[in-house]
């Protein structure tokens, strides 16, 4: 999926070859002609990248160009349209000149769609097996097999890579032009920015034995009570902080109906128009109270994504 139909890190052009991940010889081979992505987890996944300010290209390198044993075992990722395998590993970002590290959230809108990908996938799988190093069934300690895509124990217990689905939702009142409105909210888990208040579509995991839909229902129903209608999947795309995979929705509201937020959750919530969100977007401040003014999502996020559609009309 590439192009701006497809939120921000739903975008590759990477043959992910599942097929050569069981194929010890043929990774062998592959390694010493390979692209390499270096992430470091000691440093919030950050890759090395260089352009500024835009378009940020993505670093890679030579197995021999490395500037120490990894941390991790070489994650194949796929092969490129030039029939170049790709692998990622763990470790220090090597010390190259022009360029610099920069975070996934940082930069990931602004990538080529390859670059998005390769990006996206490297820090899914790394973040995954981060967090994978003991079985849940046996409680011993697994290390990566199958080119980084599993991780076994002694007992030969495997686990594959899981994403938790969540579904997150642009509520809007099904009113056209500027003076249509979308229901965002405030998290009461955000960090507090002094004269700032951010806005995002509303979003919760899926639950065991529930459907995604449902789970619209729910969300939205537990955060601030009011019951939607008209649910529309527009899209998906890989989170990875750490591993989630964000299912997007718009939903019809009354915007009459009463506004009961879950404190817990939701620090705030409130209708905006079109004219309101098009101005925040235009870096104007658009007041929300108690001195603070409006900010949106992070651009490579797919609630920004839906925010766009919503706001383009495509609802």
């Amino acid at each position: 999926m590439s192009g701006e139909s497809a939120p921000p890190l739903a975008r590759s052009t990477l043959d992910r070859a599942a097929h050569r991940r069981t194929d010890p010889g043929w990774l062998t081979e592959a390694w010493e002609r390979a692209r390499v992505l270096v992430l470091d987890s000691t440093a919030e996944g950050r890759a090395l990248v260089r352009g500024a300010p835009t378009p940020p290209e993505l670093v890679l390198v030579g197995p021999g160009e490395l500037p120490e044993v990894p941390r991790s075992v070489p994650m194949f990722l796929g092969v490129e349209p030039d029939g170049v395998p790709v692998f990622a590993v763990d470790g220090p970002l090597p010390a190259l000149p022009d360029t610099r590290p920069a975070h996934l959230r940082e930069v990931g809108h602004l990538m080529t769609d390859r670059d998005a990908g390769l990006f996206t996938t490297a820090l899914a799988l790394l973040n995954w097996h981060l967090r994978h190093g003991y079985s849940s069934t046996t409680g011993k300690a697994t290390s990566a097999d199958e080119a980084g895509w599993s991780r076994i124990d002694p007992d030969g217990d495997r686990v594959w890579p899981r994403t938790d689905p969540a579904m997150i939702v642009l509520v809007h009142d099904g009113v056209d032009g500027p003076d249509g409105r979308c229901l965002l909210g405030n998290n009461a888990a955000w960090p507090r920015t002094p004269g700032q208040r951010r806005y995002s579509c509303l979003a919760g995991y899926v639950e065991p034995g529930e459907s995604a839909e449902a789970a619209v229902l729910r969300e939205v129903r537990e955060e601030v009570g009011v019951p939607v209608e008209e649910i529309a999947y527009v899209g998906s795309q890989s989170w990875p902080f750490p591993g989630s995979l964000m299912l997007g929705f718009l939903a019809r509201a009354d915007a009459d109906a009463p506004i009961r937020v879950d404190l817990a959750e939701i620090a705030h919530a409130r209708w905006f128009t079109r004219r309101e969100i098009g101005a925040a977007l235009a870096d104007e401040p658009v007041p929300v109270g108690g001195g603070d003014r409006l900010v949106l999502p992070p651009p490579s996020s797919i609630a920004l994504f839906l925010v766009h559609r919503w706001l383009d009309g495509h609802c």
